[in-house]
């Protein structure tokens, strides 16, 4: 059965969430290195699968945290990987057979020419805006969305987003400004077309054939990393799709921290109103593209709800009914949000607990595990937590001692990834080695 299907729309839930299990333990046709190959794919994929159905697995899954590490360690920096996809293949490909994972994370590392070509605002980037050493992005926010503008977005936000927005974001498809409204075109075509005439407007139209050339050369580079990883026996994580909380949609790249902390006091209801078209757009988004890949989880990196950004009665008003909203209707389609907690969520936790068992995965930062464990832990998945400073400044012992803790806590019952907490930039090869260590020896399930 596929999501196409006209049947997929009679499964329950938990019909539809088990059918997205069943194609992640379907093994495709890979030319395995050796039979041992083989083996070890099927036992890391099951132990997988095992671990996201709350059940007990051989042992506690391991997700280290490799990131741009690789670029680090191979003495690389992360300027010249941006612009070298061959560099990127080598030492992407060298990471596999160096390090024991469970899991299988492609190359995190954007294209320069693509962000050059169209001048991304949202991102300063090494050589472009950032030294050529830096080690990682900035984003840059600003008030890309004005406070006289909510009525725009919420009447037509395809518009908005094509004609205003993105113009605003990405300097390349400032002509489009000049375009006419998506749906000004009712049925003679000529005079809706007539803004394709124009050279500026031709000139976005063919970078953008170009970035999309370029985009797929990268992507032959990643799959083909993903695919040797497959052959030695790792499987890649489960995904799916990714997308953000309605609030931060707003707060994090169109109006700006302080503009949306002042329009919950000056226009409440409007901010309300575009939360709820946001959401909209989110649903059928995150939907349409997970079902494609026949997907199983939704990714949220949640940025503006931890503890201290705001009071709890704002969080349970502004930030967590959209949220929550988009959440059922991805539960609805069998699909389990990942919920990055950044930063501390631990006051949080028991607005947070209302959805059925196994169908949330909640990654934290700064949480209190134990108590994460306690509220969530027989409801929810539950992963993070080891910090990108022990990990990076620690020893291979001490990050050793710390997750053996963490196993402790939260591993009782399943459920549980052994994480970090956020990204990490910096760290010797030994600390992550240490965290297969410690779930290999603290993590055997009995």
């Amino acid at each position: 059965m596929d999501p196409t299907d006209k049947e997929w729309a009679k499964l329950t839930p938990d019909e539809k969430r088990q059918q997205r299990f069943e194609w992640a333990l379907e093994t495709p046709e890979i030319n395995f290195a050796s039979p041992e190959a083989k083996i070890a794919y099927q036992t890391r994929r099951q132990r997988l699968v095992d671990t996201y159905q709350m059940k007990e697995p051989d042992r506690v899954l391991v997700q280290q945290p490799f990131g741009v590490l690789p670029l680090n360690w191979a003495g690389v920096t992360l300027r010249t990987a941006m612009y070298d996809s061959d560099v990127v293949r080598r030492i992407w490909q060298k990471l596999i057979y160096d390090f024991e994972m469970d899991t299988y994370s492609g190359p995190g590392v954007i294209q320069g020419q693509v962000y050059d070509l169209i001048d991304y605002k949202l991102y300063k980037w090494p050589g472009h805006g950032l030294p050529d050493d830096a080690s990682g992005l900035q984003f840059v926010e600003g008030e890309y969305m004005t406070a006289d503008e909510y009525d725009d977005l919420i009447r037509d936000p395809s518009d908005f987003w094509l004609r205003t927005y993105i113009p605003r974001i990405i300097t390349a498809f400032e002509p489009f400004r000049n375009l006419r409204p998506p749906t000004s075109m009712i049925e003679m075509a000529t005079g809706y077309l007539i803004p394709y005439s124009r050279p500026d407007v031709q000139k976005t139209l063919q970078l953008l054939i170009d970035v999309g050339n370029k985009i797929s050369k990268w992507q032959v580079v990643t799959a083909e990393c993903s695919r040797e990883a497959r052959e030695a026996g790792i499987p890649t994580a489960i995904g799916g799709s990714g997308a953000r909380a309605p609030f931060d949609t707003l707060g994090d790249t169109m109006r700006g921290t302080q503009g949306i902390m002042m329009d919950m006091f000056r226009q409440p209801e409007k901010l309300h109103k575009a939360m709820d078209v946001i959401a909209d757009i989110t649903i059928n988004t995150a939907i349409s593209q997970a079902n494609a890949s026949r997907g199983l989880t939704v990714g949220f990196p949640l940025h503006k709800g931890a503890d201290g950004f705001m009071s709890d009665k704002q969080f349970e008003t502004f930030y967590w009914p959209s949220l929550r909203k988009v959440i059922l209707a991805l539960i609805d389609e069998g699909l389990m949000p990942s919920l990055f907690a950044e930063g501390s969520y631990t006051s949080r936790l028991e607005t947070v607990n209302e959805f059925p068992k196994g169908a949330i995965i909640w990654r934290f930062d700064r949480t209190d595990m134990a108590k994460a464990k306690k509220v969530l832990g027989d409801r929810c998945i539950i992963t993070g937590n080891v910090p990108a400073s022990l990990l990076s400044t620690g020893t291979a012992q001490e990050v050793k001692e710390y997750c053996r803790n963490l196993i402790e806590i939260c591993a009782p019952g399943g459920g549980y990834i052994l994480s970090a907490g956020s990204s990490v930039t910096s760290a010797p090869p030994e600390n992550l080695r240490a965290m297969m260590a410690a779930a290999k020896e603290y993590g055997v399930y009995k």
